[in-house]
């Protein structure tokens, strides 16, 4: 049962990360005007897709399928951060937005995936946690986790849509396509 108790507790954690990730690019986004990319939607997609195998893992106890989702996620999300590293690797090339600490954000994504990928990898070696599974009662810190995710989701759904529109995302937004702003 500690164990139970301690992976429960691992996916609150990772999931206040996760919204801790997309609450960044937020900041980024809104006091930079860093109107994130095509393949930053995606990227924050797969974000969107970890918090959800979190939050089933959360919701209705561990469950390898709820860490196959994680997994999927967080190995697609990894594509689209090394597919925009290898856009912008070449010798001389600014990149896209502003650096964090030295790195871009799609390079702090890469890296924030890989370490999902291995952190979920090691999380699976422990199958006590799947046995006698069942729901568990969640504490008020596990539900604001919840919360906060699920609003960080619906955020990046209202966003892209104000930046997008109905329409294929610009390579390089400029504008929030359906507010006109910042212009």
């Amino acid at each position: 049962m500690v164990a139970v108790a301690g992976m429960t507790w691992l996916n609150v954690l990772a999931l206040f990360a996760v919204s801790g990730v997309l609450g960044a690019a937020y900041y980024m986004e809104f006091v930079y005007e860093e109107l994130p990319c095509p393949l930053c939607l995606l990227q924050r997609i797969a974000l969107c897709g970890m918090a959800a195998g979190l939050i089933l893992n959360l919701r209705f106890g561990l469950a390898p399928r709820a860490y196959g989702l994680i997994l999927l996620a967080a190995a697609s999300g990894g594509v689209f951060a090394v597919r925009q590293i290898l856009l912008h690797i070449a010798p001389g090339d600014p990149g896209y937005g502003s650096t964090v600490l030295g790195y871009h954000f799609y390079t702090w994504s890469a890296i924030v995936f890989a370490v999902s990928i291995a952190a979920t990898a090691i999380g699976l070696l422990f199958d006590e946690q799947f046995k006698g599974r069942r729901t568990r009662r969640l504490g008020p810190v596990a539900i604001i986790a919840m919360v906060v995710a699920i609003g960080m989701t619906a955020a990046n759904v209202a966003t892209t849509f104000l930046e997008c529109g109905l329409h294929v995302c610009p390579d390089n937004p400029v504008t929030f396509e359906l507010l006109g702003w910042p212009s």
